[in-house]
């Protein structure tokens, strides 16, 4: 995996149900963040809504994140933020 520039767009990888987000989700690289415990680093992303409005900010694994590629295609679905 490339480690994405700071404020770069990235792809989730896999679900993170405690931050409800889902694979597939896109959101802006903004800071990294070390472990309590020496885990793995963390991702700092801000999550926009379809207008570009921010919704949330979330941590999640480094290894959860990819650069968007032009291979992506982008979807759209409900906040489950806003839903749960």
């Amino acid at each position: 995996m490339e480690h994405p520039e700071l404020y770069q767009r990235v792809v989730l990888l896999r679900d993170i149900p405690s931050e409800f987000m889902l694979t597939g989700d896109v959101a802006w690289f903004i800071d990294t963040v070390e472990h309590p415990h020496d885990g793995e680093l963390g991702a700092i992303l801000e999550v926009f809504n379809i207008f570009g409005e921010s919704v949330r900010v979330v941590t999640v694994p480094i290894s959860a994140i990819d650069v968007l590629r032009e291979e992506y295609l982008p979807t759209v679905r409900l906040n489950a933020a806003t839903h749960a």
